[in-house]
């Protein structure tokens, strides 16, 4: 098994990608209370806490800060796709491999990870996380989008609720 260099800190702040296995299904959005139940789960269990996040169909971006005691996050991604996929009926196509490890088709294996290190690079993570349901074309307005912290970002005044204009008005990002 490869050896991926992961960076823990106790009490970091990190962003982090996690896609579905099978990319072209919508599972995320079609059980965003099983997701939501199964973050909550394990927050009461290994405290962290969301920063900011946005759910799409077949991935999610979220920024968490750790508490100052522990760097521990793979655990916690580890938990919340395990109770994320025992809520799911197994309907998923396997391969040989994952039947051999009785493992779920759910999730990709791996996540990505980036340690945040500046107040720059935080705040442009965060819009990155919260203009991404536009930029994958699933709504013309950043606020139109559901399931993403923007909301809580707007309630607390934080952002406006016209926070990055229309469609036409975006820079150009990168997934």
């Amino acid at each position: 098994m490869p050896n991926y260099r992961r960076n823990f800190v106790a009490g970091g702040c990190y962003f982090f990608t996690v896609n579905l296995l099978e990319r072209q299904r919508t599972l995320l959005t079609d059980h965003i209370d099983l997701l939501r139940d199964s973050v909550r789960r394990v927050q009461r269990l290994y405290p962290f806490h969301i920063d900011a996040c946005v759910v799409l169909p077949d991935h999610l971006h979220c920024i968490w800060t750790l508490p100052p005691d522990t760097a521990d996050y793979p655990v916690r991604w580890r938990l919340i796709k395990l109770l994320f996929s025992k809520g799911l009926p197994r309907t998923e196509r396997l391969s040989a491999t994952r039947r051999r490890r009785s493992e779920r088709g759910i999730w990709q294996r791996r996540y990505w990870e980036h340690m945040l290190l500046t107040e720059l690079d935080y705040r442009q993570h965060i819009d990155y996380i919260h203009v991404n349901p536009v930029k994958h074309g699933l709504v013309e307005r950043v606020q139109d989008w559901p399931h993403s912290t923007f909301h809580r970002f707007v309630h607390d005044g934080v952002l406006p609720e016209n926070w990055c204009g229309d469609v036409s008005d975006l820079p150009s990002v990168s997934d």
